[in-house]
């Protein structure tokens, strides 16, 4: 996971899961992990990328996740995957490192090395963007990635599937 919160909150075994509240009341993350090796850091998923999971369990009681298939890095972090990182030079989007075999991706126009730049006209830039967009989606629904390979620009439909 990316773009945690860090946290001096105890997190301790068992009690992962709970939320992590601002001193007004109002609570900004759910508290997931501990670090073993340091003392008092822990870390917290941001709110706004549960939401979507709340409200699904809030209006149907139940929560199926869906994906796309795919394993993709933020800008950030290609310079450290790819010793070839100045021919990846993008703005906006996200590095698509990897289509799992049989996922929902496979089999489809978009490739490994390809920029995905927007998903159904929301901008993407970071991974959590992408999280909280597909949060919001089901197994079975489609969706549209705008995808640049190089100085190629292309849209590519695909159906999501069950993660």
């Amino acid at each position: 996971m990316t773009d945690l919160i860090q946290t001096d909150a105890t997190i301790n075994p068992g009690n992962s899961g709970g939320p992590l509240i601002y001193p007004n009341g109002e609570v900004i993350g759910i508290n997931t992990v501990k670090i073993s090796t340091a003392e008092g850091i822990g870390f917290a998923i941001p709110i706004n990328i549960i939401k979507p999971i709340i409200e699904s369990f809030k209006n149907t009681e139940t929560f199926e996740e869906a994906t796309i298939g795919i394993y993709a890095y933020d800008k950030e972090v290609i310079p450290y995957l790819d010793s070839n990182y100045n021919t990846i030079n993008f703005d906006t989007g996200i590095y698509v490192a990897q289509i799992t075999v049989n996922g929902p991706a496979y089999n489809t126009e978009l490739k490994e090395g390809d920029i995905i730049t927007s998903i159904d006209g929301k901008e993407l830039n970071t991974m959590n963007d992408l999280r909280e967009y597909i949060y919001t989606k089901k197994p079975n629904d489609e969706v549209t990635l705008k995808v640049t390979r190089g100085k190629l620009t292309k849209e590519i439909k695909l159906v999501l599937g069950k993660k």
